[in-house]
């Protein structure tokens, strides 16, 4: 009768360890019965019938995953290397088990293929410039083919673009033509303005000659502040007045 206590306490632990199952709460268990697909079960306490019933846990949790580097050529035939991180979820724990083998590995493989076909459509300045308009693109793509899957793509970013040397050279050089540039511009600018300010005084001292006199005065004044041991020669008032009399 022991043996027979014994042979049962067995059963019972193992039909227990076998039907009883705990998922947590970002967890999902797909059951299949006798293969078919039943429901989809969790989280918390779940039986399952031991031998006919088998589980296949699903995590419902936000996902980032690295896209390695991949050579890319540009629309421009420019050779660059591009990473990238995208993030998505299950959302559909049944069809991410029964429509792809391994959802995981299916993402990375198509956003890698994704990557380097989006990126292989646009120029190198485009690629630089505009990166969100690039990001948004790479998941609505994304998104649209793991949909079936049962899986949503929230986001992607492409975080590195490596250039080849000498494009880094040639963009540097032209980043400093471009800053020569606006500094040249900057510069006329501001001599145009000024020649305007000229002839604006021009006019004002043609109109008010008593201006150029009080000017004149002030100059003197800038002068003795600036350098005390400099010597200065005046000039009377009257000898510039031939000069700035009205014709």
């Amino acid at each position: 009768m022991s043996l027979f206590y014994i042979l049962a306490t067995v059963l019972i632990v193992f039909f227990l360890a076998s039907a009883i199952k705990v998922l947590k709460e970002y967890e999902r268990a797909v059951i299949f019965r006798l293969g078919r697909v039943i429901k989809t079960k969790g989280p918390g306490l779940i039986i399952l019938i031991p031998i006919i019933d088998k589980m296949v846990k699903v995590s419902l949790r936000l996902v980032a995953m690295d896209v390695p580097s991949q050579d890319v050529i540009t629309r421009d035939n420019v050779s660059i290397k591009v990473n990238a991180v995208i993030y998505f979820r299950v959302m559909d724990p049944t069809n991410a088990t029964i429509e792809v083998e391994n959802y995981l590995f299916a993402t990375s493989q198509l956003a890698q293929t994704t990557l380097r076909s989006v990126c292989g459509q646009v120029e190198l300045d485009d690629l630089l410039a505009e990166r969100e308009k690039i990001n948004t693109q790479l998941q609505g793509i994304l998104d649209k083919h793991t949909d079936p899957w049962g899986i949503k793509v929230t986001t992607v970013e492409v975080k590195h673009i490596d250039l080849p040397q000498e494009m880094q050279r040639a963009m540097a050089k032209q980043a400093e033509a471009e800053r020569e540039r606006r500094a040249k511009i900057i510069n006329a600018e501001g001599e145009f303005q000024a020649a305007h300010r000229l002839v604006e005084a021009a006019g004002i001292i043609h109109k008010y000659p008593e201006a150029l006199q009080l000017r004149y005065l002030q100059t003197v004044k800038e002068i003795s502040a600036e350098n005390n041991s400099t010597t200065l020669f005046p000039i009377p008032i009257d000898l510039l007045t031939p000069f700035i009399k009205k014709e």
